[in-house]
């Protein structure tokens, strides 16, 4: 009968192992952790014990050999104790006994009547040695920390109160930005569509530069120079191509810088800018935006003590006041020239008044030469063409026309800017984001007809601009867009022309009656009729062009409707006659048109875009009466 031990071999036991390490490998290492520490305790405890039990032999030891008040007493009745030294403060005696080189240390009671009867029965010598006392001493060094903590905060609210003085202090002082050597990067080689103004800046810089050979005969350095023009025409820029151009110091600040809630700081910040460009001078000085500080008195709450009026009141006395400021150049910039005091405008504080209007054709395309230097744009594409497209543009709208066209080449993995990049973002710009283009269905073919109304009543009626594309593709808020641009720049307008834009802009409200009928007009035409509205009152309130005759009815700061209601109702009625002849005008050509119309909308649904060429072309080609198709379209819809 065989038998199996319950022990393993040492195969199985190596196997056991194996099995085991394997399991011990598997655990997370938190585990792992907690059994490191665990066992890291067990171990110091062990090496603690070891070490107690290894030294309580000698504290045993020590216990048993020391020596005891009692003993003393017996000692000095034997007559073994030669000497005591008793320390009061510490309350212990220092023993000498016979025949022995060591001495031994016992603790006293706080009263000891009986030892000092035994040693003075005994003739043994007593000294007394009290320890030196070091409790005031450990107190001033517990004290030190505390002391040095409060020596710190002093010092701190010290240096915070000093910091605070020393801020009220800078509180009036200028806070303009000053060059010694301007480094503004921008020369008048970078300014471009602004020829005018530029040659007036540049004999600012023949002034500074070389400002003896105008002493020489007489004449006078310009005190100082007004940028007027719209936002973005580059009078910001005028200003840096000066300053670098010219190399003298140069100080730039904000019209809103000089004003604070406290009265009396803008003068004091006026008065210091002057000092310091007077110790160096010859000098520029730069103000952005002065209509901020430079605006009438007496038409503010604060009469005349308020901050404002003051800190002007200074700036006309540092420009020209009873000392002279030679050698300092103030070029200011503002869009609103119209609320300038007149004492900040004469001759004396600005000699010159230079405008920075709109480029024209010519400027647009140098401005784009000059932004594209540092882009990479295909060789097909023609800026002059960019130019034609974007009249109104400004400076500041041309750069970042062709910096969207960069942003689009660069999504589209392109190499260089093509006219694609250039036309979508031209659309951007004007319009809004490129929207999600509407699926076939009535709405579709609504805003079609619209569209068309638009572009057909502006092609063929005379004086209106022509047609450059006509989308149904949505940007921003339009659900389609007719876009006009003009052959070329003018700065007038005829009448003719308004009553052509007028009829232009209700096309789309005209073709929307006539194909649909009255009760199915939409509000797409709400923007056109408010258009349509300031066309026409602009023609009878200032450009005297209806039976109201030449006379200037509403200005600006006023109301829309003029202060008697007599002549409030004529103009009403004559803005009615404009608006309802056009109206009139844009219902007949889509009604002559009506097939035209039906062909060309089924055009711009299938394509979603037409261009301008390609829709005059449409129109020569559908000139010629087609069949009755129109209202089965209709009736379609």
């Amino acid at each position: 009968m065989k038998y199996i031990s319950s022990s393993t071999s040492p195969q199985n036991q190596s196997t056991t192992m194996k099995s085991s390490k394997q399991r011990k490998l598997t655990t997370n290492k938190h585990s792992q952790k907690r059994r490191l520490m665990g066992w890291g305790k067990l171990v110091t405890s062990g090496l603690f014990l070891q070490l107690l039990l290894m030294a309580s032999p000698s504290w045993g030891q020590e216990e048993k050999d020391k020596y005891t008040y009692s003993e003393l007493l017996n000692d000095i009745d034997a007559g073994k104790v030669t000497q005591v030294e008793i320390d009061p403060r510490l309350q212990k005696a220092t023993v000498t006994l016979e025949n022995q080189e060591k001495t031994e240390e016992v603790p006293l009671f706080k009263q000891n009547p009986e030892l000092i009867d035994r040693l003075k029965a005994n003739d043994v010598k007593i000294d007394y040695n009290p320890s030196p006392d070091n409790s005031a001493m450990v107190r001033l060094m517990l004290q030190i920390p505390i002391i040095f903590l409060i020596l710190i905060i002093v010092i701190a609210i010290v240096r915070r109160s000093a910091n605070m003085s020393g801020q009220a202090m800078s509180f009036s002082k200028s806070r303009a930005k000053f060059q010694m050597e301007p480094k503004t990067g921008i020369s008048f080689t970078d300014v471009a569509g602004i020829d005018e103004a530029k040659e007036e800046l540049q004999e600012v810089v023949t002034f500074l530069k070389e400002s003896e050979k105008f002493t020489a005969i007489g004449a006078k350095i310009p005190k100082g120079v007004l940028l007027i023009g719209p936002p973005g025409t580059g009078k910001t820029l005028l200003a840096k191509a000066v300053a670098g151009e010219a190399g003298v110091p140069f100080f730039s600040i904000s019209g809103s810088e000089f004003v604070e809630m406290f009265v009396g700081v803008g003068a004091s910040r006026v008065r210091d800018l002057f000092k310091k460009a007077k110790e160096n001078a010859p000098c520029l000085i730069f103000i952005d935006e002065i209509d901020a500080v430079g605006r009438q008195r007496g038409v503010g709450y604060g009469g005349g003590n308020d901050e404002r009026e003051q800190t002007l009141n200074q700036l006309l006395t540092e420009m020209d006041g009873f000392e002279g400021n030679t050698g300092i150049i103030v070029v200011a910039a503002t869009n609103r020239p119209d609320v300038l005091d007149k004492a900040l405008m004469r001759p004396g504080r600005f000699d010159r008044q230079v405008m920075v209007d709109y480029p024209d054709l010519k400027g647009r395309q140098g401005i784009l030469e000059v932004h594209a230097r540092d882009k990479k744009v295909d060789e097909e594409v023609s800026l002059e063409a960019i130019a034609r497209r974007t009249p109104g543009f400004t400076g500041a709208d041309l750069s970042n026309l062709l910096n969207e066209a960069a942003i689009f080449t660069a999504r589209r993995r392109k190499e260089a800017i093509t006219m694609e990049e250039i036309n979508d973002a031209i659309d951007r710009v004007v319009a809004g984001m490129e929207g999600t283009p509407l699926v076939d269905s009535k709405s579709k073919r609504l805003i079609a007809y619209h569209e068309i109304g638009h572009a057909l009543v502006a092609t063929v009626i005379t004086g209106h601009d022509p047609v450059e594309k006509v989308t149904l593709i949505p940007r921003g808020q339009a659900k389609g867009l007719t876009w006009f641009t003009p052959d070329e720049d003018s700065g007038l307008v005829t009448r003719n022309q308004l009553l052509a834009r007028i009829a232009g802009l209700l096309g789309g409200r005209a073709a929307e009656e006539v194909i649909f009928g009255e009760d199915e007009v939409t509000t797409g035409a709400g923007n056109d009729i408010e258009k349509v509205t300031y066309l026409a009152r602009q023609m009878v309130t200032r450009f005297g062009m209806s039976e109201l005759g030449l006379l200037a009815l509403e200005e600006d700061e006023q109301d829309n409707y003029a202060a008697f209601d007599e002549i409030a109702t004529q103009i009403d009625t004559q803005i009615n006659v404009i608006v309802e002849k056009c109206h009139q005008k844009a219902q007949t050509i889509i009604r002559e048109n009506r097939a035209m119309v039906d062909r060309l909308v089924d055009i711009l649904i299938d394509q979603e875009t037409i261009e301008g060429d390609e829709f005059r072309q449409l129109l020569e080609k559908y000139k010629e009466p087609v069949d009755s198709a129109g209202p089965e379209l209709c009736k379609s819809v």
